[in-house]
């Protein structure tokens, strides 16, 4: 039941979506945001990275030329489903959220990042917004599954491993379903056809925007530089290791990997090995069946030397051991001359980005940029949950371990730190811990009835 003290909770993040609009308008770019932002000008999408974030940078560039108008969307996105998790109708939200709202939005992970031209973070906000969203779907069945399905989709259009956000979204409504009173069977099945439904509706949105692709292989690209990756990983930690089909099949990229690839990988961030020109050339030149088979060959025969490259490479995006080497913190406009000239995008860092740049710099060394802190307090929050499996937790339990199974999928991928690959994780730590903070009395309930 909503009261007073929870529209002074809700006055407080209206007056942090105010303030965090206000403090990064018209938002930070850097050199991937300013290609997005050309892109969706022109309307030609490059497939390197998805092309939703473009399509929308375009539709607001349309009304009001720069990335403002994204940078409110995605901002009104993050507010908006923080909203939603405190007025739901069962919620008793006071004084404890108001204050955990203030401070929420003091972090850096609000104040500073809802400004940031940056598709992880326009993958947050959206899978957060979507969970909450699915969280109403019990007084509000059809409207707000709806705008639950559209934001993850949109979620799962902006990161390519986003996909495993759905199947978590689907299994939560029937979850939900049983609660109602809904036949197991029943409510399977519809977490079934949810699951089809967003599916198909992905493959669908994602067939659209490739209409307007400039024709790149993006994906398939990104592909053969994750094997290349992980191969000169092999050969720095294994020198000898044999790798017969690249050698017999692409010589030139075989030697070059070996005594190049070896020399140049870290498990940080794959940027030295990219930007070296006699691999980019081997490997711009190289025969992708080639490459994939000799990644299969290496792997297959040495698995536990395939475990050994990708959990170095996780551990740095995950434990950040060098926080200031992971870059989490980024502000102003950087990016391509060429592009910023047809954008006629000036470079900007003024007294405003310096300021965000020490208050985020202020964080180094400290649990505010630690993705373990935020996986224990998520995980935390999914204890409560679960245990409790009210309606509503069931959908921010869902919210929480997508954000887990989302974090996994980067040991697998992952060829960089940046900070930014796991914001979500600590947004939806931070989403739940407000979520609860409205309803403490029954968490203290809880607690005292497992500790009797």
């Amino acid at each position: 039941m909503n009261t007073p003290k929870t529209w002074l909770a809700l006055a407080v993040l209206v007056a942090g979506f105010v303030a965090t609009a206000a403090i990064n308008w018209p938002g930070h770019l850097s050199y991937d945001s300013i290609l997005q932002l050309q892109q969706g000008r022109t309307g030609l999408y490059n497939t390197w990275h998805p092309p939703v974030m473009a399509w929308l940078m375009g539709l607001g560039d349309a009304v009001l030329p720069g990335s403002g108008l994204f940078v409110l969307f995605q901002t009104a996105m993050a507010f908006g489903g923080l909203a939603a998790l405190l007025l739901l109708p069962d919620q008793k939200a006071g004084w404890r959220s108001a204050v955990t709202a203030a401070l929420l939005i003091l972090l850096p992970q609000m104040l500073l990042y809802q400004g940031l031209v940056w598709k992880d973070v326009l993958f947050a906000d959206a899978a957060v917004a979507g969970f909450a969203a699915l969280a109403w779907s019990g007084r509000y069945r059809v409207g707000a599954v709806a705008v639950s399905f559209v934001l993850l989709i949109l979620a799962a259009l902006t990161r390519q491993n986003g996909l495993v956000l759905l199947p978590f979204a689907a299994g939560a409504w029937g979850w939900m379903l049983v609660r109602e009173g809904v036949p197991a069977r029943r409510a399977a099945a519809a977490g079934l056809a949810a699951l089809v439904l967003l599916g198909a509706a992905h493959q669908a949105a994602s067939a659209l925007l490739k209409l307007r692709s400039d024709g790149n292989p993006g994906p398939e690209e990104q592909v053969r530089l994750l094997q290349a990756y992980d191969l000169s990983g092999a050969l720095a930690r294994e020198p000898g290791l044999a790798l017969p089909t690249l050698n017999d099949d692409d010589p030139v990229l075989e030697r070059v990997l070996r005594e190049k690839g070896a020399k140049l990988y870290t498990p940080v961030r794959n940027d030295p090995l990219a930007a070296d020109p006699e691999v980019s050339n081997a490997l711009g030149n190289s025969d992708p069946v080639a490459i994939g088979a000799a990644w299969r060959e290496a792997f297959l025969a040495h698995p536990w030397l395939y475990v050994r490259v990708r959990a170095a490479a996780f551990a740095w995006v995950f434990a950040t051991p060098d926080q200031a080497a992971c870059r989490p913190v980024f502000v102003g406009v950087e990016g391509p001359a060429d592009a910023m000239a047809a954008l006629k995008l000036p470079a900007r860092r003024d007294g405003r980005d310096r300021m965000l740049d020490r208050y985020g710099k202020a964080f180094f060394g400290t649990p505010v940029w630690s993705h373990i802190a935020y996986a224990l307090l998520a995980a935390g929050c999914l204890v409560v949950l679960l245990r409790r499996r009210q309606e509503a937790d069931v959908a921010v339990a869902a919210m929480l371990l997508s954000a887990f199974a989302f974090v996994v999928s980067f040991f697998f991928i992952s060829i960089a730190c940046d900070y930014r690959y796991l914001y979500f994780l600590d947004l939806s730590a931070l989403a739940a811990v407000l979520y609860l903070s409205a309803d403490g009395r029954r968490w203290w309930s809880w607690r005292q009835s497992s500790l009797g």
